[in-house]
C-alpha cells in the first residue's frame, strides 16, 4: 500500500474521533435542527440567559454521545459575544467518577473550576480560609502534609485540585472525603458566592455577567444509594436549592432517566423545563427512511473527510457504494457519536480505500455486539414492545434501556409548529436474535 494512501486513512481515521466534542466554528459542525424537533441550544437556553434579569439554572440532556458537549461549546462562544464571562467544564474528566458520584463531588468540583477560572480577578480568600478551616481533617485524604499556612493562592488551589482529583481517582477515599466536607457544603456555598459577587465587579473585557456550565453530568451512572433512592433524585432534586444557589447563571447537564422519571414535574419545579437534544431522524415513526435527516448524517461524515480530501467521491471511492454509506449512516440511528465510532470502526478494517461492505458489517456486529451485552434477557420483551409503540413507558426497566442508549429519542414539528416525541430501538439492536424473536412473538 502507497505510503500516501496509508497517511489519507490516518488522517481520515482520527478525522472521526468520537470522544473530541467540536469547538465553536469548527468547519466541520452540521446544524441538524430542523432533524431534531427544530431545537436551538442559542435560543432555548442562550437567551433565557440572556434575558434574565436574576440568576437562571437550566438543565440540559440527552442520550451521552448526542452532542451536547459540541453545543454547549457553541453557547459558550454566545454567551461570551453577549459580554458574559463563561467558566466552562467537564465534570468526569478530572473530578467526578461517573459510577460513583454524590451533590458533595460536584460542589467541589464547581469550587475547584471557579477559582481556577477566575483566579486572577476575584479575591479568593474568603474560599481559601474555608479550606484552611478544614484542611487540618482532609490533608491526609489529599494525600500530602503540606501546610495550607503560607501558600500562595494559587498553590492553594493546586491543593484543592488535588482534593477533587482524589474523589475521582481513589474510591477507598471517596467516602471519607464526603463525610468530612459534607456538613459544610452550605457554608462553602457562602464564601464561594462571596468570591463570585467580588469576582462580577472586576470581569474583564467590560463584561457584565458571568456562567458557569458544568458538562458530563449526564453520565452519571444510576445508582440505589442507602436511603433506597437513586442518586440522581438525591443529587438534582435533594439537593437542587443548593445545585442553584450559586451567584452566577448555572447549566448542568442531567442523565435523559431522571427526565423521563416519574420526578418529572419535580425537575420542571425546581428548574424549568429541561432542554433535551434528541437523535438526528433518520427514519419516521412509520419505519420509513427520513430523507433529510439522512442527507445531515451524510453531510456529517463528508464534512470531515473534506478535511482530508477533496478530491475523492464518498459513493465510489471512499466507500465502495453508495448502499455502503447509506447502510453506514441507518445503523447510528442518528446518534452521531455511534456514527463517529462506527466509521472509525470500518476504516480501521481497511487497508486500502474504498472502505468495503465487508468492513463496515463487519464494524456493525462489533457494535451490535456490545448492545447484545447490555441488554438483559427479560428486557427483549419491552424493547419490542416500544417498537411497535414507538413510546418508552415511565418506569426503571424502560429508563435503564432509555440511559444506556437502547431506546433513541427522536422529536420533529408537526404542521401545527408543535413538538412531537418520539422513541424507537436502536438500529443496532434489531438484528440481534433475541430481539427478532421477541418482535416475532408479537405478532397476531
Amino acid at each position: 500500500m502507497p505510503e500516501q494512501n496509508i497517511e489519507l486513512l490516518t488522517n481520515i481515521y482520527n478525522a472521526f474521533d468520537p470522544f473530541r466534542p467540536l469547538p465553536a466554528g469548527d468547519p466541520t459542525y452540521v446544524d441538524c435542527r430542523e432533524v431534531r424537533g427544530d431545537g436551538d441550544i442559542l435560543l432555548d437556553l442562550g437567551n433565557r440567559i440572556k434575558l434574565s434579569k436574576e440568576n437562571t439554572c437550566q438543565l440540559y440532556s440527552g442520550h451521552r454521545g448526542a452532542g451536547k458537549s459540541t453545543e454547549l461549546l457553541r453557547l459558550k462562544q454566545f454567551l461570551e459575544e453577549k459580554n458574559f464571562y463563561v467558566v466552562y467544564f467537564a465534570a468526569d474528566e478530572e473530578d467526578i467518577d461517573s459510577e460513583d458520584a454524590r451533590y458533595t463531588d460536584i460542589l467541589l468540583a464547581c469550587t475547584r473550576h471557579i477559582l481556577e477560572g477566575l483566579k486572577n480577578i476575584g479575591n479568593a480568600n474568603p474560599v481559601l480560609q474555608w479550606l484552611e478551616g478544614r484542611w487540618e481533617d482532609i490533608k491526609d485524604l489529599a494525600q500530602t502534609e503540606v501546610s495550607f499556612q503560607g501558600m500562595s493562592m494559587e498553590a492553594q488551589i493546586s491543593q484543592f485540585a488535588k482534593l477533587t482529583a482524589n474523589l475521582r481517582a481513589e474510591p477507598s477515599l471517596r467516602e471519607k472525603i464526603r463525610k468530612k466536607v459534607d456538613p459544610y457544603t452550605v457554608t462553602l456555598i457562602q464564601v464561594l458566592n462571596q468570591f463570585l459577587k467580588e469576582a462580577k465587579k472586576k470581569l474583564p473585557d467590560g463584561r457584565s455577567e458571568l456562567a458557569v456550565i458544568v458538562d458530563n453530568l449526564d453520565r452519571i451512572a444510576p445508582i440505589i444509594t442507602d436511603s433506597g433512592k437513586i442518586n440522581h433524585e438525591e443529587i438534582f432534586l435533594d439537593r437542587s436549592e443548593q445545585l442553584k444557589a450559586l451567584d452566577c447563571h448555572l447549566i448542568y447537564t442531567v442523565p435523559i432517566s431522571l427526565v423521563y422519571s416519574k420526578r418529572s414535574t419535580d425537575v420542571r419545579e425546581s428548574y424549568s423545563d429541561t432542554e433535551v437534544l434528541p437523535m438526528i431522524m433518520v427514519r419516521t415513526p412509520d419505519g420509513e427512511i427520513c430523507e433529510p435527516g439522512l442527507s445531515k448524517i451524510k453531510e456529517i461524515i463528508s464534512k470531515r473527510i473534506s478535511q482530508c480530501t477533496t478530491y475523492l467521491s464518498l459513493d465510489t471511492e471512499i466507500f465502495d457504494s453508495p448502499e455502503t454509506f447509506q447502510q453506514l449512516c441507518l445503523m447510528s440511528g442518528g446518534h452521531v457519536r455511534n456514527l463517529l465510532l462506527l466509521t472509525q470502526d470500518a476504516i480501521a478494517l481497511t487497508e486500502e480505500l474504498p472502505i468495503s461492505q465487508r468492513a463496515v458489517r463487519r464494524a456493525i456486529t462489533k457494535a451490535r455486539n456490545t448492545y447484545r451485552q447490555t441488554v438483559e434477557h427479560n428486557q427483549w420483551d419491552l424493547l419490542a414492545k416500544v417498537f411497535h409503540s414507538k413510546r418508552v413507558i415511565n418506569d426503571n426497566e424502560h429508563r435503564s434501556l432509555l440511559f444506556n442508549r437502547c431506546f433513541l429519542e427522536y422529536r420533529y414539528l408537526d404542521k401545527e409548529y408543535e413538538i412531537q416525541r418520539w422513541c424507537d430501538v436502536h438500529p443496532l439492536i434489531r438484528g440481534i436474535a433475541e430481539f427478532k424473536e421477541a418482535v416475532a412473538k408479537m405478532q397476531p
